[in-house]
């Protein structure tokens, strides 16, 4: 499956299926994490937690749904506490042919996301393809909500504004 992802103003991103918008993700302020994750009218905060707001959690009113964390080796790590905990990867990879990738705990690639910049009218998306193992997933939307802030987060940690 293929999703875009649109930047509209730095802070509001729309994810799109087909040309149909399914969800947004809204950041508070560019230079800050905290963020409105919106789906089919549904919201989610996402809050950085702790002093230096190294772990960032996706909260459902006050239940963590998932939370993530940068490692020393600059993956992101994602626990999830749906129905049953599980962890994802979040990878970045290359540098001229730069991408990002989510995998499972063993290892499977259940999305990938290429960053794109439009130097015409300053537009900053990202092209997201899908697995059929992640479309089987019953909590899909709020992940690929979650990996689009994590694509964002480690851009901005790479480029020393976090």
């Amino acid at each position: 499956m293929e999703y875009l992802a649109i930047a509209e103003k730095y802070t509001d991103f729309k994810i799109t299926k087909d040309g149909i918008q399914i969800a947004t993700l809204n950041y508070k302020n560019w230079f800050k994490f905290n963020a409105e994750i919106e789906i089919s009218n549904s919201k989610y905060l996402v809050e950085p937690i702790g002093f230096w707001g190294t772990t960032v959690e996706v909260l459902d009113g006050k239940k963590v749904l998932l939370k993530f964390t940068i490692n020393w080796g600059s993956n992101i790590i994602i626990e999830t506490y749906f129905d049953d905990e599980k962890s994802y990867i979040f990878k970045h990879r290359g540098f001229f042919n730069e991408s990002f990738v989510l995998t499972d705990q063993k290892g499977s690639e259940l999305l990938m996301m290429k960053p794109n910049f439009k130097w015409n009218n300053l537009n900053y998306g990202y092209k997201i393809t899908t697995t059929s193992i992640f479309e089987s997933l019953n909590n899909k939307n709020i992940l690929l909500l979650n990996s689009l802030h994590c694509a964002n987060y480690y851009m901005s940690i790479m480029a020393g504004m976090g």
